[in-house]
C-alpha cells in the first residue's frame, strides 16, 4: 500500500514556486547563489572605493590625483558588475521587466548600492527557504 502522505519524487528534483523562483527548478537556485556571490562581491567592492575616494579626498584635496581617479574606475566597475548580477538574479525571482528595472536603477550611486543590498536579502530569504545555509558571503552554490 503507498502512502498517500509521501511527497512524490520529482519534489526532490525542484523547488515549488512558492520560494520565489519563477522556474522552480534547482538549476536555477543554484544560480541565485551564485549571483548572489557576485552582488556581495559588487557590495563589498563598492563600499571599499567609497572608503577609498573619501580617504583620498580628504588627504589630497578635492580631487585626489590619481589614486581618486582609478578608485573611480573601480566603483564604475564594480557598478557594472553590480547592475549585472542584479539583472541576472532578478529576471530569476521578478521576471524580465522588474529585472531590467533593478539593472537601470543599479546605476544610480546611492539608490544602486540600495538596491543591491534589497535584492541580496531577497536571495536569502530565498535561499533560506530552502534549506540552505546562508553565510556572511552567500552560499555554497556546489552545497545545493
Amino acid at each position: 500500500m503507498e502512502n498517500p502522505y509521501q511527497p512524490s519524487e520529482s519534489s526532490a528534483d525542484s523547488v515549488s514556486e512558492v520560494t520565489g523562483i519563477l522556474s522552480g527548478s534547482r538549476e536555477d537556485l543554484r544560480r541565485v547563489a551564485q549571483y548572489q556571490k557576485g552582488i556581495i562581491s559588487c557590495i563589498l567592492l563598492q563600499f571599499l572605493f567609497y572608503i577609498l575616494i573619501f580617504v583620498l579626498g580628504a588627504a589630497l584635496g578635492p580631487y585626489g590625483g590619481l589614486g581618486s581617479l582609478i578608485a573611480l574606475l573601480g566603483l564604475l566597475v564594480a557598478g557594472i558588475a553590480g547592475a549585472v548580477f542584479v539583472f541576472m538574479l532578478a529576471i530569476k525571482v521578478y521576471g524580465i521587466g522588474l529585472g531590467i528595472a533593478f539593472a537601470i536603477g543599479s546605476f544610480f550611486p546611492c539608490l544602486g548600492l540600495i538596491l543591491l543590498l534589497v535584492i541580496n536579502g531577497k536571495a536569502t530569504s530565498i535561499l533560506q527557504q530552502n534549506g540552505i545555509k546562508v553565510g556572511f558571503l552567500g552560499a555554497n552554490p556546489a552545497a545545493i
